[in-house]
């Protein structure tokens, strides 16, 4: 079941993706029928959101079940009694699952109309209410109290401020107008702020806008196995070598019971800040973090300054943790990828070059790289179009077994790779 219309790409990329997902190593083993069917199933899971909300929690401060108590009351409370589960991951003991109910369909459109920006529609699907900054239109009466339909302008189209957009736009719910149009849109006014409450969603989700801040963070699933298999034991030393904005560089600090020394590099002035306030709000003391270029990170000879941080000469740390930058296609949802071929084939001469210098979840490696049966099941993918795309309503979900659900969560989750390469010598 399809709610939302199939990601859409460049033509040069969907050309490339065509020839990647329909390779002959896969239609051998498969057949050309079923490696096409995967394909278009994959291009829709793409453009609608995870099955489930994926929480960390932050088991330095407090133990799952008591977060786990605090979260289900802020759920019945959001959701207005209605029974949701808050469910823990049997393999990932420090995750906490919510359903995501929906596509709710039949509900009502309003007259009025917010258009929002393509990123903030993405949010909104996950959960999130309607910011000021994300707005880009609405109806020209719209007043503060009114009720709106919400939408999204995936294709970047709508100028900001127009009175009506009859372009490509997709229906996100309904909410409570905060401003009005005078108040979003004035030069003087707010640039910042809820700008829609949402109300009823096409997506039910909790919000967790202020919600347990220091117990909770917010992290998709296979990003959450990453560090499960980097495995840091208390009083090493680890490197994430690109670490904004600092999820799975807190998760390494907590496994290790904030004992050691975590160094976190990123390139970017503004999201180093953001590892450190992450840290600090977690309440991480380990967590050490410089705004470097990961790729000048290796110093062959000993600095003659006594200043700490990168440079680091070879085998300064125990364990290494690469989350090298991507072209984040299996971010979920998306329903229009802007970019270029161009652009989504120079990840992988920087992901080179920055290598240079286990709980298993996911499914094996994908045929057609030239990789054998036996290295395939050494890594780990997390394929959205593995499970078939259907929607989620309060009367399946209280039909459904524990451990079903916590199946269909290992599997419908943003699309993500894990490969884990461990030093045989020190040559």
């Amino acid at each position: 079941m399809s709610f939302f219309p199939k990601i859409s790409f460049h033509r040069e990329v969907e050309e490339y993706l065509t020839k990647v997902f329909r390779n002959n190593e896969l239609i051998t083993a498969l057949g050309t029928q079923e490696v096409e069917s995967r394909y278009q199933s994959l291009l829709s899971h793409l453009s609608h959101p995870p099955a489930f909300t994926t929480v960390r929690v932050n088991t330095h401060l407090a133990s799952v079940k008591h977060v786990k108590k605090l979260l289900f009351e802020e759920i019945q409370k959001q959701f207005k009694g209605l029974c949701v589960p808050v469910l823990e991951h049997p393999k990932l003991q420090d995750i906490l699952l919510i359903p995501v109910i929906g596509p709710r369909q039949g509900l009502k459109k309003h007259a009025s109309e917010v258009i929002v920006g393509a990123q903030c529609g993405y949010a909104v699907l996950r959960g999130a209410h309607v910011y000021v900054p994300g707005i880009i239109s609405t109806s020209r009466s719209m007043k503060a109290g009114d009720l709106v339909s919400v939408y999204s302008d995936i294709e970047g189209k709508c100028k900001r401020g127009a009175k009506e957009f009859e372009g490509v736009k997709v229906f996100l719910g309904n909410g409570i107008s905060e401003l009005s149009r005078s108040e979003i849109f004035s030069s003087v006014g707010p640039s910042n702020g809820m700008g829609v409450r949402m109300i009823e969603p096409v997506y039910l989700s909790p919000s967790f806008d202020n919600v347990l801040p220091s117990h909770l963070f917010l992290q998709n699933l296979p990003s959450v196995v990453v560090s499960h298999i980097l495995n840091p034991q208390p009083g090493e030393r680890i490197l994430d070598m690109c670490a904004a904005p600092g999820g799975k560089t807190t998760h390494v600090a907590t496994l290790m019971h904030d004992q050691g020394e975590v160094i976190a590099m990123d390139r970017i002035a503004n999201k180093v800040k953001k590892i450190k306030q992450n840290a600090e709000l977690l309440q991480l003391n380990c967590i050490k973090a410089f705004c470097y270029d990961g790729t000048k990170a290796l110093s062959v000879e000993k600095r003659g300054d006594d200043r700490e941080g990168p440079p680091f000469l070879p085998e300064s740390f125990d364990r290494i943790l690469l989350d090298a930058p991507c072209s984040g296609m299996g971010q979920r949802p998306n329903m229009a990828y802007s970019s270029t071929l161009k652009e989504v084939t120079s990840y992988q001469p920087l992901q080179r070059k920055l290598f240079t210098v286990e709980p298993h979840i996911g499914g094996e490696g994908m045929r057609g790289a030239g990789l054998s049966p036996d290295q395939l099941k050494l890594l780990q993918r997390f394929d959205p179009s593995a499970v078939t795309l259907q929607g989620m309503d309060i009367n399946s979900l209280q039909d459904s077994r524990e451990d079903d659900l916590i199946s269909l969560a290992n599997k419908d989750c943003i699309g993500f790779f894990i490969a884990k390469f461990i030093k045989s010598s020190s040559k």
